[in-house]
């Protein structure tokens, strides 16, 4: 090929006739693909000097020192587990570079792969989906780990998208007392709205308490204020449980302009621990969710399969509970 730009795998698969996905199962030997179309792609890789596995074989002679992470758009809390990965690989050596893929599962994959045979990186984890194919954990290969915290949206997912601790909300609050609940819910599309939806649901059915029902379905903090001022006016007391601290500011807003105090006519718990949460009056009680933590796990994992070491052992929860005014005075359950 003329011009001085190396050869891709993409110029192997439009050159072969085939998928980039094909190009990367045949160079890796990973999926299914049938001989002859194999030995089409390897012929073309030669004869554009594509060669992957040379670069493949020196990478397992010597040590490159360097790591890729795979994420999405890098919103704040996929930044900060990004910033978590690359502190606990700097202390161990490495340096660490990001990709971040906005595209879709398919094309992930595909750049995923391309990563792992151009023998740049000693190991990759992604924080994002990809299929199962660009997965492994063979150390004769570069080893490809998924550590998925975020869906196709960018949205929590798994560990962080857990939502026990909003039982424990309920369970408090139900142990000091307060027989009346609300929930003022975020979309439905997001899987950390659906778990605390029906954590909540789950919640008061087993604790035999009144719910006033899952209102909202919408992040914004003036969907909380509004789920307030739609209620009636023997609502309180009334405990709320809303799915993020923006949906909490809101209702603080719409229990002051009711004239309801909290915690008093009302209590309140958010989530996410954002900063203006200790500020607020009363202050905010909620969930802390530490991203970088779940970086620095993850890391840790691919550290351990290039080092051909068992997991780390587990380790406790990234969730906690921030106690504060808006609950009033309770006694937290163990």
């Amino acid at each position: 090929m003329g011009g001085s730009t190396p050869p891709t795998s993409r110029d192997v698969a439009r050159i072969a006739g085939v998928s980039q996905t094909t190009v990367s199962y045949a160079l890796t030997g990973k999926g299914a693909v049938s001989a002859s179309t194999r030995q089409r792609v390897m012929e073309v890789a030669e004869s554009i000097g594509y060669r992957p596995n040379l670069a493949a074989r020196s990478m397992r002679t010597r040590r490159s020192g360097r790591l890729a992470v795979i994420t999405g758009m890098t919103f704040d809390n996929q930044l900060a587990m990004v910033q978590g990965a690359s502190e606990v690989a700097h202390a161990a050596g490495y340096v660490t570079e990001t990709h971040s893929i906005d595209e879709t599962v398919a094309e992930r994959t595909d750049r995923t792969l391309e990563l792992a045979v151009g023998g740049q990186y000693e190991g990759i984890l992604t924080f994002v989906p990809v299929l199962p194919s660009a997965l492994s954990s063979d150390r004769s290969t570069t080893p490809v780990l998924a550590a998925t915290a975020f869906d196709e949206n960018m949205h929590s997912t798994g560990e962080l998208a857990d939502a026990s601790l909003l039982d424990v909300f309920v369970s408090t609050l139900a142990e000091a007392g307060h027989r009346r609940f609300l929930h003022v819910a975020g979309p439905d599309h997001y899987a950390s709205a659906r778990a605390r939806r029906e954590t909540y649901l789950a919640a008061v059915e087993r604790l035999g308490v009144e719910s006033l029902g899952v209102v909202g379905g919408e992040w914004p903090a003036e969907t909380g204020r509004q789920a307030v001022l739609a209620l009636p006016d023997d609502a309180p007391p009334l405990a709320v449980i809303a799915a993020n601290d923006h949906l909490a500011v809101g209702v603080l807003r719409g229990a002051a302009e009711r004239g309801w105090t909290v915690p008093g006519d009302l209590v309140l718990t958010g989530w996410d621990n954002a900063d203006f949460g200790e500020y607020t009056m009363p202050s905010l009680t909620t969930i802390d969710v530490d991203f970088r933590e779940g970086g620095r796990r993850a890391m840790r994992l691919l550290l351990a399969t290039l080092r051909d070491e068992d997991p780390p052992a587990s380790e406790s929860p990234l969730q906690r509970i921030m106690w504060r005014e808006s609950t009033g005075p309770v006694a937290p359950l163990d």
